[in-house]
């Protein structure tokens, strides 16, 4: 992806990051904020999923 296209990527998962803080960063620091949201998501998605626990 170019930056834009990583910059766009970063702003359907996060739309309260804008463009102009987001151009500071290169593409690789952008592609690992991707894989940083994408595990939290992740990791929101099994919580939900699992069973609640015992009373």
């Amino acid at each position: 992806m170019n930056k834009a296209e990583l910059i766009d990527a970063v702003r359907e998962l996060n739309s309260s990051a804008s463009v102009e803080f987001l151009s500071q960063f290169n593409e690789q620091q952008l592609q690992e904020y991707i894989d940083q949201l994408l595990e939290l998501d992740f990791m929101d998605l099994t919580a939900a999923a699992a069973p609640p626990p015992p009373n």
